[in-house]
């Protein structure tokens, strides 16, 4: 059974006669009622009741009718659909996420459904190895990824950077500046996570650190409370933002004036797919104020 067999039936109902719908189908009449047979041949049934004067629908055929109408509604949303598919108006983006900062990813998603609607984004949440494998098999169209400067099979497109954090003890007199160059810390022992918890940014900090390692980094809130605990044996550790940045009594936290922590789209090489582009489109909006391009 094929569509233009139904066109052709409903064409014919609707006009009254083989002629008419052959001439509103901008074909011969021989055509249509060739497609008819066949369609009647394929279903085992008669459609139409043909006198020398009328063409008139069988018990069969005005049951069928309200079906093959359907069928060709169906058909048309179907291309309307795949049309804004193409444009990028509608769809489903599955993107791999980070976790924080988490007002660049809102506003990337707000911007995104300013632009385009009807898209579905169906956040991903996996370690970044898993991430990226599941970019490159398909899975997902696209992931964010931190500081990882390369990506075996993908391209990495910069979307912005953010500043990195120096958490000292609030003591210690380089707690009143503003911000830090991490060759005034250079001196202290850095703490810092094993490379194996998150190989980019490890790799990006350990050049800072000038000094014999110091004690291992755990979490997050107790590295900071210990380094505040222990202002007669001062360390510092850098984080990035994952949130509101926490306010302990001892322990001040300070930005860095280097180095930046670039986030990237991991995609894989090759023009991007309609949602793709209106995800880089809404990303370009916010480039200007990162300088990434």
């Amino acid at each position: 059974m094929e569509l233009r067999q139904l066109r052709y039936f409903v064409a014919v109902t609707e006009e009254g006669g083989f002629g008419r719908a052959a001439e509103r189908l901008h074909t011969v009449q021989s055509a249509v009622s060739r497609q008819i047979g066949l369609l009647e041949r394929e279903l085992g049934l008669v459609l139409f009741t043909r006198t020398t004067r009328r063409v008139g629908l069988t018990g069969a055929g005005e049951r069928l009718l309200p079906e093959a109408r359907a069928v060709l509604a169906a058909a048309a949303r179907t291309r309307e659909v795949a049309a804004e598919v193409v444009a990028g108006a509608t769809g489903v983006l599955r993107l791999g996420t980070v976790q924080g900062p988490g007002d660049r990813v809102y506003r990337l998603l707000e911007e995104l459904v300013v632009r385009a609607p009807g898209l579905q984004v169906r956040p991903v949440r996996l370690p970044v190895t898993e991430r990226l494998a599941a970019v490159r098999s398909g899975e997902l169209d696209a992931a964010l990824v931190r500081a990882r400067p390369e990506a075996p099979g993908l391209e990495l497109l910069p979307l912005w950077r953010d500043r990195l954090y120096a958490a000292l003890p609030g003591g210690h007199p380089l707690a009143q500046a503003n911000e830090l160059g991490p060759e005034q810390l250079a001196h202290l022992p850095l703490r810092l996570a094993a490379r194996e918890t998150n190989p980019p940014f490890h790799d990006l900090v350990a050049p800072l650190a000038g000094a014999p390692a110091g004690p291992p980094f755990t979490d997050l809130l107790a590295t900071l409370t210990s380094i505040g605990e222990s202002p007669q044996d001062p360390s510092w550790t850098v984080f990035y933002e994952v949130g509101p940045l926490p306010k302990l009594p001892r322990t001040a936290i300070r930005p860095l004036t280097r180095p930046a922590l670039t986030t990237y789209l991991a995609v894989l090489p090759g023009p991007p797919g309609p949602a793709l582009r209106q995800l880089l489109a809404a990303a370009a909006a916010h480039a200007p104020e990162d300088g990434v391009p």
